[in-house]
């Protein structure tokens, strides 16, 4: 698996997520959801899932500290949803999201909680697709 970034201006980049870790601000997870409810069928898997994000630093693997910051979820054979614990957050706006191997992180730290999270329409300046 690599972590994939597409901006609007330039080709795809792609990152082995054991040598980098990815802090994505100004997010909206989303999702393909009739993709998403196949898979959930069985179909095989495709990549149906990106985080929308205003901004994407990239540092080494290991800068961040992630200690016990939540984890966000999206497997489409369990839930054709991004998961909170329980709940289900598609289409939510969160202030920052960091990357942990192939994980990801609500990073709290970097402003608001997870409780200051909005559904709002948000433009597409870059794609990181799960």
């Amino acid at each position: 698996m690599k972590w994939k970034i597409e901006y609007p201006d330039r080709k795809p980049e792609y990152y082995d997520p054991k040598e980098v870790q990815l802090l994505l601000s100004g997010c909206t997870l989303k999702n393909h959801r009739k993709t998403a409810e196949k898979i959930f069928a069985g179909a095989h898997k495709t990549v149906c899932a990106w985080v929308l994000c205003d901004t994407v630093s990239i540092f080494p693997a290991g800068a961040l500290e992630v200690g016990d910051k939540p984890q966000f979820k999206y497997n489409p054979r369990v839930q054709p949803n991004w998961m909170w614990e329980e709940e289900v957050v598609d289409g939510c706006h969160y202030h920052a999201i960091m990357s942990d191997a192939s994980r990801l992180h609500y990073h709290q730290s970097y402003g608001g909680s997870h409780s200051d999270y909005t559904k709002i329409p948000t433009k597409k300046v870059a794609t990181y697709e799960y």
